[in-house]
């Protein structure tokens, strides 16, 4: 999702600046043998919610309506094709996942006349789409065929075999279509992107394609014919061809772009893969901006270990957490040491320009979710989404299974939106406890994280049993499988979303105006023998921040005795 709100576009896309990270897993860097892909879908204005669309016949003629994600503006129509597959989220029945961070550029490749928004681009290609290469193909495709209507594009696209990333950026008015390079994520690599082009230079190939009209190298580089003559012809490079860098000739080379979106993508690789330390350099802007080739941030890295959805969970929960960029560790994170900040991310000081750090979890996520594609297993029960409402750091990851017949209520649409309030939702039940944990980070993290963390348990401890008795239905009926699918997902959705209501509730009682409740029993408010509620705790700030308090306030504050 979007991250700059051109100036050019505001009386077109009434949207805030938003934005996303997406982390990528090949399956021989997955301990079970899936691929797997993250997405946090961060607006100010999206509500969370999850999108359900059935399989579907369509009569010869019929029509699809096309309207952009972002601002809900019709776009046109494109002729429908025979039959479209059962998406549940980003993800469809032939295990195929989706997602997307967009990096913007240069707004003059913008074409207001565009037929396909870069949310279209992924729910058609989810619909029309068996495996990741034939989503690339529809996808590209479909921009070439009736215009592009969004701005530069990093989109992750994945099936129980392979993960793919690949850039794309219009081409401006009058110029319908895009200019992309798509590459093959090797099996036991992880990669990311956090709304920057992730793709430097790249394999180049003299094998043109000429029905699809782009280049091929080998199987796991493809690119637009038109790309490197482009970029040229609209001064965006003038080297080299062999030294042409995407990156380098259509994104934001600033420090918001370095620090506040490739920063996330080295924090992901740094947890999992050593000497992540050479990179710093490169994300802080210490080389800018003309770095070294070795020094650029890569694609892609090698973990150290194979990774769990558990890991990809966790990583989508991270704040720069032991390292140089904590946010728990400044002034900006106030008493309770809180790894957010408010927005905006920079200010202006004294005639300088700061910024705040733009982490992977957010406080302003509409939803996240790791997609799991098991190939060793049916469609019908290999996909597999852990899906959340709001900030990853303070929600539950649900299981949610793709052969569904409906969406569990909790993540309905229409159940809610970002102006009405319903005590059944997931986005606002989450939202119920996080609004109270923001005000004390690490007091009450300690008691949404036993939460939080004992329903992700158990929802592990199921899983096999579940697949089991899903496998075992599948022999028989595919009904029969999907109505127990739909119940399971159902049941453990709204059960979570229920007991975040229970927690938000205890987090209130326990933390009310600046006390701690004691407590004989997780839950168990402690009472004299009379009844009457004990005295509660009154804990003390951290000494660094009655420091700062000094610092400021000096002898003015000093007790007198």
């Amino acid at each position: 999702m979007k991250h700059v709100l051109f100036t050019a576009l505001a009386g077109l896309l009434a949207v805030p600046a938003v934005a996303c990270t997406n982390f990528l897993v090949g399956k021989k860097a997955s301990a079970t043998g899936s691929t797997m892909i993250s997405y946090a879908a961060d607006s100010h204005q999206l509500y969370g919610e999850l999108y359900y669309q059935p399989a579907s016949d369509h009569a010869a003629g019929a029509m699809r309506q096309v309207v952009d994600w972002d601002s809900q503006k019709p776009l046109g129509a494109i002729p429908e094709v025979a039959h479209t597959y059962r998406r549940v989220g980003n993800v469809n029945e032939w295990q195929v996942t989706i997602a997307e961070s967009t990096w913007g550029g240069d707004e003059k490749l913008m074409d207001p006349e565009g037929g396909i928004d870069y949310g279209s681009l992924i729910y058609i290609a989810l619909e029309r789409s068996k495996t990741a290469r034939e989503a690339i193909d529809v996808m590209t495709q479909l921009v070439a065929d009736y215009g592009y209507y969004s701005s530069g594009e990093t989109f992750s696209i994945g099936d129980p075999d392979e993960v793919w990333v690949m850039d794309m950026i219009g081409k401006g008015p009058g110029n319908k279509g895009a200019v992309w390079v798509a590459r093959l994520i090797p099996e036991d690599c992880i990669a990311a992107h956090a709304n920057q082009a992730r793709i430097h230079t790249f394999p180049q190939s003299k094998k043109l394609n000429k029905k699809k009209n782009r280049y091929e190298v080998g199987d796991s580089c493809l690119y637009s014919a038109d790309l490197i003559p482009f970029a040229r012809q609209c001064g965006k490079f003038d080297g080299k061809d062999a030294d042409f860098d995407f990156a380098g000739a259509f994104a934001d080379r600033d420090h918001g772009a370095f620090r506040g979106c490739d920063g996330r993508v080295w924090a992901f690789f740094n947890h999992y893969t050593k000497g992540m330390d050479k990179y710093f350099p490169f994300i802080n802007m210490d080389c800018s901006p003309n770095c070294p080739q070795d020094s650029i941030l890569p694609l892609y890295v090698k973990p150290e270990k194979q990774l769990t959805h558990r890991d990809v969970q966790n990583a989508m929960r991270d704040h720069f957490e032991g390292t140089p960029l904590d946010m728990t560790q400044d002034v900006g994170g106030g008493p309770f040491h809180s790894p957010y900040r408010w927005r905006p991310m920079t200010w202006e000081i004294d005639g300088k320009t700061y910024m705040h750090e733009r982490a992977v979890a957010t406080q302003q996520t509409a939803f996240v979710f790791v997609a799991e594609m098991r190939g060793w297993l049916p469609r019908e029960v290999g996909a597999k989404t852990w899906f959340a409402c709001d900030d990853a750091n303070t929600a539950v990851f649900c299981p949610v299974y793709n052969n569904i017949l409906e969406t569990p209520l909790c993540f309905r649409e229409g159940e809610a939106d970002m102006l009405t309030f319903s005590w059944n939702s997931a986005f606002w039940m989450n939202n119920w406890v996080a609004q109270q944990v923001y005000a004390r980070y690490e007091p009450m993290m300690v008691d949404v994280r036993a939460v939080r963390d004992s329903l992700e348990d158990r929802f592990d401890a199921q899983q096999a049993e579940v697949d089991a008795k899903a496998l075992e239905l599948l022999k028989n009926s595919s009904a029969a499988c999907a109505d127990y699918l739909t119940k399971y997902t159902a049941a453990e959705s709204n059960g979570a979303t229920a007991r975040y209501k229970d927690l938000g509730i205890y987090l209130l009682v326990k933390y009310m105006d600046g006390n701690v409740k004691k407590e004989v029993a997780p839950g168990q408010f402690e009472r004299t023998q009379y009844g009457v509620p004990a005295s509660p705790a009154h804990p003390r700030y951290s000494d660094d921040f009655y420091r700062a308090i000094v610092n400021q306030r000096g002898n003015s504050i000093l007790y007198k005795k």
